[in-house]
């Protein structure tokens, strides 16, 4: 099995990446064979995984293979806990491989739907992705401590307002000791690109980053992908996204607006950590997203 291009690029990420990739053709062809797939199409990808359109017994489907981490590593017990209400419908699972062969959706996503419509959909999904979470999915408030503590150390180091930053720890510590932040089922990813539309339903989501969370942690990602839409009326643009998402949610805006704020700078701060383990400073394409970042949080915020 070939592995795509520019998924085959990914091995400039690190050493941990150069293996997966050396690893999946093998692994791909190997799965094939031992649940009798035959494939039925051109690989396609996203940034960590796989996606082979496929026939078998299970009928036209896809098999998936995944990067091996921490993110995904529950994306199939998310799945088998869904059972395909709202979200793509697994048939099985290897999770020692992070593969799974699912059902086969249609290439069609929300980026071409009006944006405040397509977060009225994602916020529809919410209410039926949002279930009780089952014990053995990783906390939210577990994996936010880890997080944090990194980003105290490297506070010096990374280039954006001492305030925001010193707002985004403060909120975050506080998520941490609430237990608020654990006790749902959330999918942790869940943007225009990971809805697709279905033959069963119209919309369905796809590619989990699933947690034991709280739901208002779900809302950052509508905000800062489809950025180039926004250019000229950014923080109009990022304040109506939001409240059409937390109104159709019914979600509470002050939560939500603080985990905005907590997630804009994490994810600034892993850009940062991402260079350091690379051994080099940081590129244009990562200081233009560190300036993303600082704008969502700050165009969240009265």
């Amino acid at each position: 099995m070939d592995i795509p291009v520019e998924l085959a690029s990914q091995r400039r990420l690190g050493d941990d990446w150069a293996d997966w990739l050396d690893r999946l053709p093998r692994l791909t062809d190997d799965l094939l064979d031992a649940w009798r797939l035959t494939p039925d199409g051109e690989p396609m990808h996203g940034h960590a995984s796989l996606v082979i359109p496929v026939t078998g017994a299970d009928g036209d489907a896809v098999l998936k293979i995944g990067f091996d981490s921490p993110d995904t590593a529950q994306e199939h017990l998310a799945l088998q806990h869904w059972a395909g209400d709202g979200a793509v419908a697994m048939h099985r699972a290897d999770p020692r491989h992070h593969a799974l062969l699912l059902e086969r959706l249609h290439p069609q996503d929300l980026t071409r739907e009006w944006d405040v419509q397509a977060c009225q959909i994602v916020a529809d999904l919410y209410g039926r992705l949002h279930k009780p979470a089952p014990n053995r999915l990783a906390t939210l408030s577990s994996r936010l401590r880890g997080w944090l503590d990194a980003l105290e150390c490297d506070v010096a180091d990374l280039p954006m307002p001492p305030r925001l930053v010193e707002q985004a720890v403060a909120r975050g510590w506080a998520f941490v000791d609430d237990p608020g932040t654990d006790g749902t089922m959330i999918h942790g990813d869940l943007h225009y690109e990971n809805v697709l539309a279905a033959d069963r339903e119209p919309w369905l989501a796809i590619d989990p980053q699933p947690m034991s969370g709280d739901p208002h942690y779900e809302v950052a990602p509508l905000l800062w992908n489809r950025w180039d839409e926004m250019e000229g009326y950014l923080r109009g643009s990022i304040q109506t996204r939001f409240h059409a998402t937390v109104e159709a949610a019914g979600f509470d805006d002050d939560r939500a607006r603080d985990w905005v704020i907590v997630r804009m700078v994490l994810n600034a701060h892993w850009t940062v950590e991402d260079a350091k383990r690379l051994g080099r400073g940081l590129t244009d394409d990562e200081r233009t997203w560190i300036t993303t970042c600082v704008s969502v949080a700050k165009g969240v915020q009265r």
